[in-house]
């Protein structure tokens, strides 16, 4: 049985498969920009923009009012600019250097969507927020402070899953599914997902 607070309801004019990736990817990204807590006018960088939860903070963080800078292969340069970021810089171990030719002084927080850990410290300023989805390996710097983001703690947070539902149907935020599969192809599902590169959420139709 799912608890009351974590059901909300489908995005008008979407489909239940689309639907499927606020509770998950969505909502990450937005216990992410809540732990950052940044104001708006503030920076933001984005790693990973192009994937599903990088997808979603780039949206996310435009429509909190953030300045956001995110990474892009050449081939997803298009995709992350059309997502809404004001800067695409090229995605790669060297990437906060790109971002601090963009933004000398630092960002004030950075969403690390690639998992590169401490390679992307040098991106962030003096204090700044780093808001890690998979845990973080390495030692922190210069005060940086690192959110580990585990959406688990906002599974009964309904109003703000619903308040991801009106900004789809706003048109602040756009679903995004890779592909589907039926369950007898779910090993196939997670084997797509683990070689990385997919542009939306792979999604397993029951």
């Amino acid at each position: 049985m799912v608890p009351v607070e974590s059901v909300a309801r489908v995005p008008a004019g979407a489909t239940d498969v689309e639907a499927s990736t606020l509770p998950m990817n969505a909502l990450t990204a937005r216990l992410a920009l809540d732990l950052l807590a940044l104001a708006p006018g503030q920076t933001l960088a984005v790693t990973g923009a192009a994937g599903c939860f990088g997808g979603y903070m780039v949206q996310l963080g435009k429509a909190d009012g953030l300045r956001v800078i995110a990474d892009a292969s050449p081939a997803d340069e298009q995709i992350v600019h059309d997502l809404g970021a004001d800067v695409v810089v090229p995605r790669g171990d060297d990437v906060a250097a790109r971002i601090r030719e963009v933004v000398p002084d630092g960002v004030d927080a950075i969403a690390d969507g690639s998992v590169q850990n401490e390679l992307l410290l040098p991106a962030v300023k003096d204090g700044g927020g780093f808001a890690a989805v998979r845990g973080f390996s390495g030692e922190t710097q210069l005060g940086i402070v690192i959110h580990p983001v585990w959406v688990r703690t906002y599974v009964k947070e309904q109003a703000k899953l619903d308040r991801l539902r009106q900004q789809v149907e706003e048109g602040a935020v756009a679903l995004r599914v890779a592909r589907t599969f039926p369950p007898e192809q779910a090993g196939k599902a997670h084997r797509l997902l683990e070689t990385g590169g997919t542009r939306g959420r792979l999604v397993i139709e029951f």
